[in-house]
């Protein structure tokens, strides 16, 4: 069995054996969770005279999106797990099962993120979700998430109101761990850190801090408005423009006025405008920062150029060779999919789908409440770094750790190759820097 099915579909097989499934796991659940292997197989006899005695049912994996037809956050999810999933099937499945996977189209919304959320756990039944990849649909959803005691590995949200949750009420949280992103605390400081080690060898000597009104920068902007201060780094001007911005004139306009050498953005929903604003006008000062539709391998091509010498942070890129995996990754989701690179969110629901398996292989079993320990002794070496988790007691349970040797993200910078082209070429950290590849200045400044 491979099935795929997309938002509400169904394949012809599923629905006749789904009380089946449902008894399946009530049996799992009334017992623990029963492990694969010599614990399963002592109880074959109970669970068939429960539910018949076909052969195993395949591994369910519910993975959520928003728009996976339209947008490339959601499609990047969608494909990245799908190509772990055939990696596991292609290897014998998992704990001897099929593996299969089943769709939710959240359409980035907190009511249609819920419906779907629970269709794959109550009608599809999975065994895990992956994905979900904003904050403002993963926040409402915790609760859902804990009542449902099902595991959940976020690929996307950054969001520090999950691991929190996870600290303030350990047992009733416990089953959400975060795959990537690094969480918004860590995000800010991977930015201090880009910072402190190559603000000076770009001409980076004053800089404008700019962040979107949205939930997902609220840790962020506290993180930098704590951090900044204690460091060399002068902040000219601080802005937290309001959500869904379309003009920047009158915020570049203070940007110049201030005399930063460069505006430091944090931005997802108005990034585009944020550019479009910043490069055709040939503002004065440098442009960079975390900007998530920079990180569309296509954008240079989308926006005419419009990105070029613009800096951005990203998990992973196909120009890097974060770990032994990415660059095989990358490559086999470019021959399934026409050349096209994935964004973050293809690496990380990739990733995310791995170290389930990976957990669920050293536990040897599916079963949320008994994945929770082999999950937080995860040590597993992922597209995007090596993937370890938070401890309890951490100030950010369950969330992946950021650092050399785990998780690092990189800086890139769109730079126009020979041929014309644009090229996401990174900059830092050095050890995944290409030879010869340095920051480019504006040619107008």
């Amino acid at each position: 069995m491979n099935a795929y099915k997309g938002r509400g579909g169904e394949s012809n097989d599923r629905s006749t054996s789904r009380s089946r499934r449902v008894d399946r796991r009530r049996f799992l659940r009334a017992t623990g969770g029963i492990a694969a292997g010599a614990s399963l197989a002592g109880c074959l006899g109970t669970y068939g005279s429960i539910v018949g005695n076909d052969e195993a049912e395949p591994v369910r994996i519910g993975v959520l999106a928003p728009d996976p037809d339209s947008d490339s956050t959601g499609r990047s999810i969608v494909q990245g797990a799908r190509i772990a999933v055939d990696e596991l099937n292609e290897n014998d499945g998992l704990l001897g099962r099929d593996v299969e996977m089943v769709v939710g189209d959240t359409n980035a919304s907190p009511t249609e993120g819920r419906r779907q959320y629970q269709r794959l756990i109550l009608e599809e039944d999975v065994d895990v979700t992956v994905g979900i990849s904003t904050t403002e649909v993963l926040e409402p959803l915790m609760d859902e998430i804990a009542e449902q005691e099902t595991i959940h590995l976020t690929a996307g949200s950054a969001t520090t109101t999950a691991s929190e949750n996870v600290g303030s009420d350990y047992d009733k949280y416990k089953y959400h761990f975060r795959v990537g992103p690094i969480n918004g605390t860590n995000l800010a400081q991977a930015q201090i850190d880009f910072l402190t080690e190559k603000s000076e060898s770009m001409g980076w000597d004053s800089i404008a801090v700019l962040a979107e009104d949205y939930d997902w920068t609220d840790g962020l902007w506290a993180f930098y408005q704590s951090q900044f201060p204690d460091t060399d780094i002068d902040v000219a001007t601080w802005e937290r423009y309001p959500p869904a911005t379309e003009d920047f004139s009158d915020i570049y306009d203070d940007v110049e006025a201030s005399g930063a050498d460069a505006a430091f953005i944090s931005t997802a929903h108005t990034g585009t405008a944020a550019l479009q604003d910043w490069r055709p006008a040939e503002r004065e000062f440098a442009f960079g920062g975390i900007h998530v539709p920079m990180q569309l391998p296509s954008y240079y091509e989308e926006t005419n150029g419009a990105c070029e010498y613009a800096v951005g942070y990203a998990s992973a890129v196909s120009t890097a060779e974060i770990t032994s995996k990415t660059q095989d990754f990358v490559s086999t989701y470019q021959s399934k999919h026409g050349g096209t690179s994935p964004v973050y969110t293809g690496y990380i629901a990739y990733d995310a789908v791995k170290v389930f398996a990976d957990a669920a292989t050293r536990g040897e079993t599916v079963a949320s409440k008994a994945l929770v320990g082999p999950l937080e002794e995860t040590s597993f070496t992922g597209t995007t770094g090596t993937i370890e988790f938070h401890g309890q007691d951490d100030p950010h349970p369950h969330d992946v750790i950021y650092g050399e040797g785990n998780v690092h993200p990189v800086y890139f910078q769109w730079q126009e190759t020979d041929d014309g082209e644009g090229e996401q070429t990174v900059i830092w950290p050095d050890e995944h820097a290409a030879d010869g590849d340095e920051y480019e200045q504006p040619d107008w400044l």
